[in-house]
């Protein structure tokens, strides 16, 4: 089990610096093919989209076989990076877009089927360290990729920072094929239980998926509210750029001394998060989650600027607890083969806010930054205490999670 771990910790090391030295470089790229800003933008959209598409592919994932279906996802992604060897002018523009979309449907397939093989890989007691090792290692790419891809794409161009990223999932998919996983989730395609002792294909996949995370307050309280702060996540980022810019009237290059911080706040979070997880259910650790981000956003509504450092490792911290309590409950309390789409449905109900909250933010920090974070943390905090305080909800995230089933 400890070599499993130590895989899947390296998975998230290596995904999390290709996925983010991609990103920043395909919008450096785009800027210097077209001169077009508002074209650079549209990079990040492409990573974005395919999440809504989450709950159909997530419910592909269930139809295939676990494993293979990981390690030929990394293997296409390698090779489809490959092609943007071939851009050279603003005419090829199109390609990089067309990767990237490509890039985040294999997101929404990789973490479904990742999220849906931990259990399977790892005892019950270590989820919720190794989902919190695995957040520690992707944030902390986040620190140190956008250095090495910005810095290497200046020094050489496009050219080194494709082919490093076009390796990065070929070493992944080679970690999957080293996973010591039992031969269900190895090379079968898991499948629901039969209700007449005769398999047959299973109907409206997408609805049973839906039912499952819904349905199981265990399930849904914990996404709901992991949902929520993130969510509000989004309402906050034009709030720290107000205050920045305009409360404090810093240059807005401050704002990268705020993102370091908030990742500080998620590594530490991530290495904390499995001994919360081992002494209190998900929906606790998830409103506890809630409630420090709802801490980070009051401090950082006070226009100094010690409090807004404060306040943005206050966010990480919290956040990554919302988001990892939401994940383990679903790999601990949803059946083995409904996980891939549970698992991708819930990572909509998660994400897909932020898509909502970013321009809502932009609108209401007209009104100063100030009200807008004391906003944001009212709101997370009613989240949070809604849950706690609903009886049904709080005993059911400490049932025990459900049989997984197993084929006979």
């Amino acid at each position: 089990m400890r070599r499993n771990a130590f895989l899947l910790v390296l998975i998230s090391l290596l995904s999390g610096f290709g996925s983010t030295a991609m990103t920043l470089s395909a919008g450096i790229w785009v800027v210097d093919l077209t001169g077009s800003v508002s074209l650079a933008a549209l990079t990040g959209l492409c990573i974005y989209a395919p999440t809504f598409a989450a709950p159909w592919l997530g419910a592909l994932v269930d139809r295939l076989p676990r494993r293979p279906l990981l390690i030929w996802v990394d293997v296409t992604l390698g090779a489809l990076l490959l092609s943007l060897l071939t851009v050279s002018a603003a005419r090829d523009a199109w390609l990089i877009y067309a990767i990237l979309l490509a890039r985040g449907v294999s997101y929404v397939l990789l973490d479904a089927g990742e999220t849906a093989i931990l259990p399977a890989a790892l005892p019950t007691a270590l989820l919720g360290d190794v989902n919190g090792w695995r957040s520690s290692a992707q944030e902390g790419m986040k620190l140190l990729a956008p250095l090495v891809g910005a810095g290497l794409y200046a020094w050489q161009g496009p050219v080194p920072v494709v082919l490093i990223c076009a390796a990065i999932p070929l070493l992944t998919a080679a970690c999957y094929a080293l996973l010591n996983l039992p031969v269900l989730l190895a090379g079968t395609p898991p499948t629901a239980p039969p209700a007449t002792g005769a398999h047959r294909p299973e109907r409206g996949e997408i609805r049973v998926g839906l039912a499952a995370l819904f349905g199981n307050p265990a399930v849904r309280a914990p996404v709901l509210v992991a949902a929520a702060a993130i969510g509000l996540s989004g309402l906050a980022n034009a709030a720290v750029i107000g205050q920045v810019v305009h409360g404090l009237h810093l240059p807005a290059t401050r704002l990268g001394y705020l993102s370091t911080a908030q990742g500080a706040g998620s590594i530490l979070s991530g290495l904390l998060v499995g001994r919360l997880l081992a002494r209190l259910s998900p929906l606790p650790v998830a409103a506890l989650g809630a409630t420090v981000f709802a801490a980070g956003c009051v401090s950082s509504s006070i226009p100094w600027w010690p409090a807004m450092i404060a306040g943005s490792a206050l966010a990480g911290l919290g956040l990554v607890w919302s988001l990892i309590a939401g994940v383990t409950a679903v790999q601990t309390r949803t059946p083995d083969h409904l996980l891939g789409r549970v698992a991708a449905t819930s990572n909509t109900v998660m994400f897909g806010p932020v898509a909502l909250a970013i321009p809502l933010g932009s609108a209401a920090v007209h009104f100063g930054p100030t009200p807008l974070f004391l906003a944001t943390a009212i709101l997370s905090l009613t989240a949070a205490a809604t849950t706690l305080h609903q009886p049904k909800l709080a005993a059911s995230s400490h049932q025990a999670p459900p049989p997984t089933h197993q084929q006979p």
